[in-house]
C-alpha cells in the first residue's frame, strides 16, 4: 500500500513517520521549495508528546524544548485568576513541551528522511487535482521549479496541507470561507531574562485584549536566559481579513501602546514587545466544521480538516492525534478488498471529526481562557481576591472540561498508557 501525503507540516510529517513505523509506504509532497525553520512557538500537550514519544522523538525534543511547568492566567492588572501545574509537574507521564515550530518541523523532516529515505519527501510540488478509480488515486502536482506537471499514483491520498489547503479547496470549492474573529495577533520571539521559574506559560487580559507568553528554548534556559515566544491580541473592529500576506512583518507601534501599562513585579510586557527583532501579524481565523472529511480514498487531516483558533494549545496536538488514529485505521485496510480503504477512512472521520468540531466551537468561546473573560466581566476593575468574583469550583470546571474535550485529561491519558 502507498499513501500520498500532501503537505509537510507537523501533521503530514508525523503521519509519514507513523505509517513508516507500521510498514506502510508513503510519499510526502510539499509546495514550498525548501523547508525552513519558520514561524514562532507552539505548545505540545502531553497527549501529543505521548505520540511523539512512541515515535522515539522525546529525547531529541527534550534537548531543545522547554518542559512547561505551569500555566497561569491573569487579568489586565497582573492579578492572578487561575494557576495549575502542567506536564510532569501535573503528574503526567510525559512533559508538556514549548518549542519553536520551525525547529519541530525540521526535526520531523530530518527524521522522515532518515527513516523513509531522502527520496520520499518531495518539495516544490503543488497539488492541483486528483481522480479516483476502483484501484486507487491519481494526484496531479505542478513542479514549482520548472512548472512541469507530474501525476502520482497511490492507494490513498491525505490532504495535510494546512489552513489554506488545496486538497480541501478541491473537494469544497464553495461555501468554505475563513471566519474572521475581528481580532488580530502579533507574534514574535524575544530573548530576555527569565520570568517566574523560567518554565511557566502565562496569559493575561481578556477576550478583546490579551498577552500570551512562554519560553521555548531549553538551551537558553540552561544558560540563564529565556527565549520568549509571545502573542499580543487585540480586537480591531475596523480591520479586514488579509487576502494575501499572512506573515506580514509589522512595527510594534501598531499595537504596543495598548500594553504600555502592563508592567508588574515579575515581568515587563512593554520591554518584551520592544526587544523583539521581528513581529509578525496574523488574523485570528478558523472555518466552520465540515460535514465530512473523506471522499472515496481521499481524506483531510490537521488544519486542512479542522482549522481552529490557537487557543488551548491544540492545533498541532489535534493534527498529531489525527495522524495516530488514521494510521491505525489504514493499517486495518486491504487494497485487495473492495471498499476496505474507503471504510477505514470513514472510520477515521467518524472518530475524529466530531471531536475536533467540538474543539473548534469551544475555542470560539475562548476554551480554557474563559476564566479570563469571566473575571473581566465580573470584576472589570480588578479584585481583592479572585474568589470574590469567581468560585474555585467554577474555575476548576472550566479547566477540567477543556482537558476532557481536547483529550488530555490526566486520568484518561494514564488509562491509555495502561492499555
Amino acid at each position: 500500500m502507498n499513501v500520498i501525503i500532501v503537505g509537510a507540516g507537523i501533521g503530514g510529517l508525523t503521519l509519514a513517520l507513523m505509517l513508516n513505523q507500521k510498514g506502510i509506504d508513503c510519499d510526502i509532497f510539499e509546495s514550498v521549495r525548501e523547508i525552513k525553520p519558520l514561524g514562532v512557538g507552539i505548545n505540545l500537550l502531553p497527549h501529543a508528546v505521548t505520540e511523539l514519544e512512541h515515535l522515539g522523538l522525546l529525547e531529541a525534543l527534550a534537548a531543545t524544548a522547554v518542559p512547561t511547568s505551569a500555566l497561569h492566567y491573569y487579568n489586565q492588572y497582573g492579578q492572578l485568576i487561575w494557576q495549575e501545574p502542567r506536564g510532569l509537574d501535573a503528574g503526567y507521564a510525559v512533559p508538556q513541551l514549548s518549542i519553536h515550530r520551525g525547529e519541530l518541523q525540521l526535526l520531523l523532516a530530518k527524521t522522515v528522511s532518515q527513516r523513509l529515505g531522502g527520496n520520499r519527501l518531495h518539495t516544490g510540488m503543488a497539488f492541483e487535482s486528483l481522480t479516483q478509480d476502483a484501484q486507487g488515486v491519481t494526484a496531479v502536482f505542478r513542479n514549482r521549479n520548472d512548472q512541469s506537471v507530474q501525476e502520482v499514483r497511490g492507494d490513498i491520498l491525505i490532504g495535510a496541507d494546512g489552513i489554506h489547503s488545496s486538497v480541501r479547496r478541491f473537494f469544497h470549492p464553495q461555501h468554505d470561507e475563513l471566519r474572521f474573529s475581528g481580532r488580530m495577533l502579533w507574534r514574535a520571539v524575544t530573548e530576555s531574562t527569565p520570568y517566574l521559574d523560567g518554565k511557566t506559560m502565562f496569559m493575561a487580559g481578556h477576550q478583546d485584549q490579551k498577552f500570551v507568553c512562554y519560553p521555548i528554548s531549553e538551551q537558553s534556559r540552561q544558560q540563564g536566559r529565556s527565549l520568549i515566544n509571545w502573542i499580543a491580541e487585540l480586537r480591531v473592529p475596523s480591520a479586514e481579513l488579509p487576502t494575501t500576506d499572512w506573515n506580514r512583518k509589522v512595527d510594534a507601534s501598531i499595537f504596543a501602546d495598548r500594553f504600555a501599562s502592563w508592567r508588574w513585579d515579575w515581568i515587563d510586557v512593554p520591554a518584551i514587545i520592544g526587544d523583539a527583532q521581528a513581529i509578525y501579524e496574523f488574523p485570528l481565523v478558523d472555518k466552520d466544521p465540515l460535514p465530512r472529511w473523506t471522499q472515496g480514498r481521499a481524506a483531510l487531516l490537521g488544519d486542512a480538516a479542522h482549522p481552529m483558533y490557537p487557543i488551548g494549545s491544540n492545533g498541532s496536538a489535534q493534527a498529531i492525534l489525527d495522524a495516530r488514529y488514521l494510521t491505525e485505521r489504514i493499517q486495518t485496510a486491504s487494497p485487495q478488498k473492495t471498499g476496505s480503504i474507503e471504510l477505514a477512512l470513514k472510520e477515521y472521520e467518524a472518530e475524529r471529526l466530531p471531536i475536533t468540531a467540538g474543539i473548534v466551537l469551544r475555542n470560539r468561546l475562548n476554551g480554557p481562557e474563559q476564566v479570563m473573560q469571566i473575571a473581566h466581566e465580573r470584576a472589570p476593575n480588578g479584585f481583592a481576591h479572585i474568589h470574590d468574583a469567581v468560585s474555585q469550583a467554577e474555575l476548576t470546571e472550566v479547566a477540567s472540561r477543556y482537558k476532557r474535550l481536547a483529550g488530555f485529561d490526566p486520568a484518561r491519558l494514564q488509562e491509555g498508557r495502561k492499555q
